[in-house]
């Protein structure tokens, strides 16, 4: 049985790389903040009691600004693979906390390599790095793209990714970066643009919200579905060589398009609910990202399956059945279509 340690395992990417490495046989631990109230909606589907038998997945408390506690744990755990997914991951409020996101995106994953190197073990890890390192720089972005980052996040990603490098050929680690470009999902944070504008939707069709303020409307994503981007992860640590691979649909659609996408599909014209406000706009924009991701196809024999309408007629009809509200299932269908649950948080399936 192998052994994972993944980082950031209660936030969405963590939640579903979980449940891909259990159905693959591994014994999975988490790293977990300790909080005063629970924070672990997202796995609790995944959790079983220590007490009963056969258990699969064990929860850490710890944290990536606290070296000495990362280097017990690799220590303790003796991971095959590790995941690094923790980060302070919101573009927007890295304006707002730059010393600390500085501090867990980019000097954490630097703890946690030193941890590695120091253990005697030969663990492989991956990094989550971020498409927003690419900044301004024209797209399709690839490999071989120069960084232009526009936010403190980006900048504390771009750290990591180089640390990844510096560990992995000055010190023989196997250290890989996925640059993966936006993936979302019905676990995606409330805060976050795709799940801001779905959950809205559904409010409004539950009569709860009659106006939804967002920022600049024009930037362009390339967005895809988070469960399949998950496997790319796994599937860049099954390589016989460490590298780094973009990961992305290939396709890029505006902020604007995404929202009439997911309005017209509940049958809303979003022009009566969307307003405009300045302070959602952010002092750097980041104008467009679209991945060329030919060497994941080529290399990894991974490619994205759900394009961006579907993906917001999945998040739609899971936000209008949290709500109890009536939803067209599209969504649900697109989802179901390998057997896979519509999704697993909070609580249906």
């Amino acid at each position: 049985m192998r052994k994972a340690l993944v980082t950031g395992v209660t936030g969405q990417d963590g939640s579903y790389l979980v449940e891909l490495l259990l159905s693959k046989g591994y014994e999975v631990h988490g790293l977990i903040r300790r909080a005063s109230t629970f924070n672990t909606a997202r796995i609790d589907h995944l959790f079983q009691d220590l007490h009963e038998k056969d258990v699969a997945l064990f929860l850490h408390h710890g944290d990536l600004a606290d070296a000495s506690g990362m280097a017990e744990l690799i220590s303790s755990v003796k991971p095959d693979e590790i995941y690094n997914l923790a980060a302070q991951s919101h573009v927007r409020v890295s304006y707002e906390t730059p010393v600390y996101t500085s501090d867990i995106t980019g000097l954490g994953f630097t703890r946690l390599l030193e941890a590695v190197a120091k253990s005697g073990l030969q663990p492989r890890v991956y990094q989550a790095s971020s498409s927003e390192m690419f900044g301004a720089s024209p797209p399709p972005q690839n490999e071989s793209t120069p960084f232009m980052p526009q936010s403190p996040y980006a900048a504390a990603k771009v750290y990591a990714y180089h640390m990844a490098r510096q560990y992995r050929e000055g010190h023989g680690l196997y250290v890989s970066n996925g640059i993966l470009f936006n993936h979302e999902s019905p676990r995606r944070g409330e805060t976050f643009v795709t799940r801001k504008v779905t959950m809205a939707i559904a409010r409004i069709k539950a009569g709860l919200q009659n106006e939804l303020f967002l920022g600049n409307l024009d930037s362009r994503r390339d967005w895809g579905y988070a469960p399949e981007y998950v496997t790319a992860m796994w599937k860049i640590l099954q390589q016989d060589q460490p590298g780094d691979y973009v990961i992305g649909t290939g396709s890029s659609v505006s902020v604007k398009d995404f929202i009439e996408e997911s309005f017209s599909y509940a049958g809303l014209d979003p022009a009566e609910y969307i307003r405009t406000d300045e302070r959602y706009f952010r002092p750097l924009e980041v104008p467009s990202l679209l991945a060329d991701a030919s060497k994941s196809i080529n290399q990894l024999g991974w490619t994205a399956e759900t394009d961006h309408a579907h993906l917001a007629q999945i998040m739609v009809d899971a936000d209008m059945d949290l709500l109890g509200v009536e939803n067209p299932g599209v969504g649900k269908e697109w989802a179901y279509r390998n057997g896979e649950p519509f999704y697993t948080w909070p609580g249906k399936v």
